[in-house]
């Protein structure tokens, strides 16, 4: 039986890394996706099991409802790995990672997390939260070894 991996899609760019990743794995594994509640676009390039969570960074927000949005997001979480039972999930950092992985490091869910393509030099919110509990953190830019001493340089992944 193979195992099932919760991958997790944000929009734009964090998806386009999400799924050529996936596209390497091939079909190793059993994909069950999770995505932002107002993410209309990467619904339409997947197919299979699909869970949302609201999108905890909507800009124009204030602080308190995005706070409350994550508190929120942590909870439906769990029950989302309850239904889903992953052996692990993966992430290329879109903020609703953040919630996810604290509720999954709680259940004891194996995590990876690949920092951005277009993190060269800094950290992206999402790894400064997500680095500390991952169990696997690639990077893909050498530079940013000197800010993740734990991280795996992977490589980039292409554009193409």
């Amino acid at each position: 039986m193979k195992k099932k991996i919760l991958a997790v899609l944000g929009s734009g760019g964090h998806t386009a890394q999400m799924l050529k990743l996936l596209n390497l794995f091939g079909d190793k594994y059993v994909y069950e996706y999770l995505i932002n509640d107002d993410d209309l676009v990467t619904r339409k390039k997947i197919s299979g099991k699909i869970y949302t969570l609201p999108n905890p960074r909507v800009f124009n927000e204030n602080i308190f409802l995005k706070i409350i949005k994550t508190i929120y997001g942590f909870f439906k979480s769990i029950n989302i790995l309850i239904k889903s039972k992953p052996y692990a999930i993966l992430s290329a950092g879109p903020g609703l990672t953040i919630s996810l992985f604290y509720a999954a490091k709680l259940l004891g869910k194996k995590l990876i997390f690949l920092e951005s393509w277009c993190r060269v030099n800094t950290k992206s919110v999402s790894g400064r939260f997500c680095y500390p509990i991952s169990d696997l953190f690639f990077i893909q830019w050498k530079d940013l070894k000197k800010l993740y001493p734990k991280a795996i340089y992977a490589g980039r992944l292409s554009w193409f």
